[in-house]
């Protein structure tokens, strides 16, 4: 589905042929790089590492850190439009490649999204409902927020979390102090815990000219806190899909985003929607978007960060996505054999030299009739595989 509405930013398309910059170069990357040599474009990433797994697949990767300024410059100047893999960049980088290159998401929208709090500030300010919050950077804010809050909570740093990183379950008030402990009493946001009946994901893409489109919603289910399963569509979210949808597209357009971003949510036990983060790329729930929709969210990241027309995003089939994580490696790679037979199902890796519990190395697709059908599948290929 898509909508239009104004924006102060459009600027003419950046069309094939034209070099596209990637600020990161994991598997987000990699998989844009897929997508622009598809349609056509040159890829540059710049890397922190060498041998990346967006390098594999570029033709040009720049190796330095973020805050080598004029590394950045020089990376940004080769290019017509630079993107984010990751929205954790240092400002610097994005401030030194803005000098050079149109830069999407823009600074503001890093601003927003690298922080916990001013991330919960802009729901607030937005109208958008979110878990009940409060800054912890003294332990008299921490006494406080367990006194205005209670427990349950959970206490995160905020900048830098991911896949549970950064965080502390709090069941007790005279937890608190430890849990904050174990964060090395960084800056934190104390947020209520939820008592939520799912988890879900909106992905919107939005364009300089102000047309938008969505994804989802896409139901998710993690373990270890980390995204085990997602699954698109779903049926069960259906009732609450027209008002994800619409908070979403509040959201980028507040933002004034250019790109794609992810909304995750907690759909509360007496039904409200609570907007959990937002991740301005594309995002793990939307891999499936890969096999399964007429544009994939890579796909249709870079259509609205270049300025065309943006996809259509209707899914093709039902589908489950299950991620592949380095513990199945057991150090050597599994057989692949029993996924590659299977006409139903795709297997995506990310060219990771080195396995670790946790560490995401791939994912799977399956492709079936209904989306019971499709968990199932994806369950008991991963099944096969471990």
């Amino acid at each position: 589905m898509t909508a239009r509405s104004p924006s102060t930013h459009a600027i003419g398309p950046i069309l094939p042929g034209a070099t596209l910059g990637v600020l990161g170069s994991g598997q987000l990357g990699r998989m844009f790089a897929l997508e622009a040599a598809r349609l056509g474009y040159q890829v540059h990433v710049f890397s922190p590492t060498a041998h990346s797994p967006a390098g594999q697949v570029a033709p040009r990767e720049t190796v330095a850190d973020y805050r080598d300024v004029d590394a950045v410059a020089r990376f940004a100047r080769s290019v017509d439009v630079v993107t984010l893999e990751f929205e954790n960049v240092p400002t610097a980088a994005t401030d030194a490649a803005a000098r050079h290159a149109p830069v999407r998401p823009s600074a503001r929208v890093l601003h927003v999204a690298q922080d916990r709090l001013r991330e919960k500030r802009f729901f607030q300010s937005a109208g958008i409902a979110t878990t009940p919050f409060a800054a912890v950077t003294s332990d008299d804010e921490l006494t406080a927020a367990v006194a205005n809050i209670g427990t349950p909570a959970v206490l995160k740093t905020t900048a830098w979390g991911y896949d549970g990183k950064g965080q502390a379950k709090i069941d007790a008030a005279d937890q608190a102090d430890q849990a904050w402990d174990s964060l090395d009493r960084q800056p934190a946001i104390y947020e209520g815990w939820v008592d939520y009946q799912q988890e879900f994901s909106v992905l919107v893409a939005r364009s300089p000219t102000g047309e938008t489109a969505l994804y989802g919603p896409i139901a998710n289910t993690h373990a270890d806190h980390i995204l085990d399963l997602s699954v698109y569509p779903a049926p069960e979210l259906e009732p609450v899909a027209a008002e994800a949808r619409e908070i979403g597209r509040t959201i980028v357009e507040q933002l004034e985003l250019v790109g794609i971003l992810c909304v995750e949510f907690f759909r509360a036990a007496d039904g409200r929607l609570l907007v959990n983060e937002i991740a301005p790329r594309p995002h793990n729930s939307g891999h499936l978007t890969i096999d399964a929709c007429r544009t994939s969210q890579f796909e249709q990241q870079l259509r609205a960060v270049c300025g065309l027309p943006l996809g259509a995003t209707e899914p093709l089939a039902p589908a489950a996505m299950a991620n592949l994580l380095g513990h199945l490696w057991r150090p050597d790679p599994p057989d692949w054999r029993p996924v590659l037979e299977r006409p139903n199902l795709r297997l995506h890796l990310y060219g990771k030299a080195q396995a670790r519990r946790g560490r995401k190395m791939g994912h799977l697709t399956a492709l079936a009739a209904t989306a019971e059908e499709a968990v199932r599948a994806a369950r008991a290929a991963r099944d096969l595989l471990g």
